[in-house]
């Protein structure tokens, strides 16, 4: 086969040679195979340009979307697996720890408080000697946005903080009327890691501190949905009402079959001190002016004299006993 090519008088010279090198190639293909070979012609041609296509064609329809979404069936049988959850949206941690120096009953209502929070993380306890503003880099550190510090003076007194890591505010409350769990054997249970709801009384709404603590708890003992700890139901109720310039906190069960409410426990009343500004430091933004110190009521005890606790031993007595210890009938012994 004899290829034949006509070199036109405006075609560049770089073009040519590229056209040779593809006849050439053409021709070795063929002596291989023993067939004729085809002769192969190249043509440099320019891409052609994409026509406006307007953007409504371009995106689905309404109708396309919704045949593409997968249809979950209405009903589900029991023993098949809960559908796991794609989002964990709220990703808040709550450290809990305490100083050294806690009694047993101070450790037992730590324990009891991070078995209720599935979403809580837990630490070394902390020397007395380092600072407060300490706390924060320990929870940036164990990836925290809330904390619950628990302080303990002279073995006996509890203190506790709660505080919104780093940026505030915090609050400072002494820990009253402590009963733990084991303590006092409630009928009520849950299931552990299970969301709890939390309510509070309207009292909370009266006064613009009340406010601030009540949204403080709230971030601080709510569970965040779909947290990989938790379980993915509420099966009890955590109660925080508002009485006597104290808060009080109640831990219910809730029945499924008939709705009412079981104690589970733990038992405690927080008596709010101070509120600051930022996290464990800051301006004071509110203080009791009614809260007295632990030693204030043992000093006052101490300075009564033995005559003070004869009289109040004896108008205690005089309380309790009864006037009657039972009825007696006035015609019993009429007939001898």
């Amino acid at each position: 086969a004899i290829l034949c090519t006509s070199k036109r008088p405006d075609m560049p010279a770089q073009e040519e040679s590229v056209g040779k090198f593809v006849l050439l190639s053409a021709l070795n293909r063929g002596s291989e195979t023993g067939k004729a070979a085809q002769p192969v012609l190249t043509s440099r041609k320019r891409p052609k340009k994409q026509k406006n296509v307007p953007q409504a064609k371009k995106m689905k329809s309404a109708k396309q979307i919704a045949s593409d979404e997968v249809v979950l069936p209405a009903m589900r049988h029991s023993d098949d697996p809960p559908p796991l959850a794609k989002r964990w949206m709220n990703k808040q941690r709550v450290l809990i720890f305490a100083t050294r120096g806690i009694t047993h009953l101070h450790r037992h209502l730590m324990e009891d408080l991070r078995n209720l929070l599935p979403h809580s993380k837990k630490e070394a306890k902390k020397d007395k000697n380092e600072a407060l503003s300490a706390i924060n880099e320990i929870c940036e550190m164990k990836n925290c946005s809330k904390s619950i510090f628990f302080e303990a003076r002279r073995k006996r007194d509890l203190y506790a903080w709660l505080s919104n890591v780093p940026g505030g505010p915090s609050a400072k409350f002494q820990v009253e009327n402590i009963h733990t769990m084991a303590e006092l054997k409630l009928t009520g249970n849950c299931l552990r890691g299970s969301r709890a709801l939390l309510t509070f009384s309207e009292n909370f709404e009266s006064s613009a501190h009340g406010k601030v603590l009540k949204e403080l708890i709230s971030q601080v003992f709510n569970t965040p949905r779909f947290h990989p700890h938790s379980q993915p139901f509420i099966d009890h109720v955590f109660v925080f009402s508002y009485l006597d310039e104290k808060i009080w906190f109640r831990n219910y069960e809730i029945n499924e079959e008939s709705g009412a409410l079981n104690e589970i426990g733990p038992r405690f009343v927080l008596n709010p001190i101070k509120i600051f500004d930022g996290s464990f430091c800051g301006k004071t933004l509110w203080e009791n002016s009614k809260y007295r110190t632990p030693g204030f009521y043992r000093r006052m005890l101490g300075s009564m004299t033995k005559y003070d606790n004869r009289v109040m031993t004896k108008a205690g007595r005089e309380v309790k006993q009864r006037s009657l210890s039972f009825p007696v009938d006035e015609a019993e012994n009429v007939f001898g």
